[in-house]
């Protein structure tokens, strides 16, 4: 009997169009005079996030004995972030990350990532970069910006910083179908789930394009923390959603190690009370960090969301050759 999965997944139409796309990024910051760079996949260090899980490898000595426990990263970033140290100044990387459990129409277990960090850049300057690399790769239109609050009050009617947790569960049971407000989800949760059900696909009928900027604090990531003008706690971050998808994620960096170790330990705290397994924290980043990360700004794109708004596709298995198998 026939067996059709050896098939590629992509069109060589498709293909072509991935590898000008490509070409397309590296002559992007070759023109801005940013370092290719290209770092391990293994790490014996892993992200700590709990929504984020990590595939192992179990490195063995000739003789079969495991010698080494090894996680393949979900993204470059802290690879990075040492050479940053290290003064190599602004970078980018095409790298290839996995990420456990992972898998969709929009989500697959491994896949492209475009990170870069800019050393001259402030957080506005960055998302103009962001801006303007998927015009010239992708022909977009200039982006609209919102901050995160604005979206919830023009989409939801809620003052997100001022709704209770309660609200906030009621409204997502009122606007997302099949959705009970008796889950036992955090307030994060809850809105990640009106961000990705609600607000996402609102903003693509708006406009093909578009940022959110200043989250909660409580979603910092790596961001730094600062305070708004209404006077509410927000992370320097921001995300960039094309066509109803989360496309980029961009941080203002945090560069305090000690404050970074403490988010690592609430990360592994939130793991243990998930059952999920706890992560070894990453000390070679956290060193780097305390030789001094220069004052910089960050972001990680996916290129093969990418290329399902460039083609007009819609399953991530029609931009890549082959699915993982």
């Amino acid at each position: 009997m026939s067996n059709k999965d050896w098939q590629p997944t992509a069109d060589l139409a498709t293909l072509k169009r991935r590898a000008q796309l490509l070409a397309d990024v590296r002559l992007f910051f070759a023109e801005r005079n940013v370092l290719e760079v290209d770092t391990p996949i293994l790490s014996s260090a892993a992200p700590t996030a709990p929504y984020l899980d990590s595939f192992e490898a179990m490195f063995k000595s000739l003789s079969g004995e495991p010698v080494q426990n090894y996680y393949l990263q979900t993204s470059p970033e802290f690879a990075m972030k040492r050479l940053l140290a290290a003064g190599y100044g602004s970078m980018y990387q095409l790298a290839k990350v996995f990420r456990n459990g992972e898998s969709g129409k929009h989500h697959s277990p491994e896949f492209t990532m475009l990170e870069w960090y800019r050393t001259e850049l402030n957080f506005e300057q960055l998302m103009d970069e962001v801006d303007a690399l998927v015009q010239f790769v992708a022909k977009t239109p200039k982006a609209l910006r919102f901050n995160y609050r604005s979206v919830f009050s023009r989409f939801l009617g809620i003052d997100v910083f001022r709704a209770s947790d309660d609200d906030i569960k009621q409204l997502a049971a009122l606007e997302i179908e099949g959705v009970d407000n008796n889950w036992q989800l955090s307030r994060d949760d809850w809105l990640e789930l009106l961000m990705s059900h609600v607000i996402e696909p609102k903003l693509a009928k708006l406009h093909p394009i578009a940022f959110i900027y200043d989250f909660p604090a409580s979603q910092s990531q790596l961001a730094k923390v600062t305070t708004d003008l209404s006077g509410n706690q927000v992370a320097k971050r921001f995300e960039l959603y094309m066509g109803g998808m989360e496309l980029a994620n961009g941080y203002d960096e945090l560069l305090d190690a000690d404050e970074l170790r403490q988010r690592f330990e609430l990360d592994n705290q939130q793991r243990a009370l998930q059952n999920k397994p706890i992560m070894p924290i990453d000390e070679n980043l956290l060193s780097a960090m305390e030789a001094g990360l220069p004052q910089c700004t960050g972001v990680a794109l996916g290129i093969d969301r990418l290329m399902l708004y460039v083609t007009e596709q819609t399953d991530i298995c029609s931009v890549q050759s082959l699915s993982v198998s």
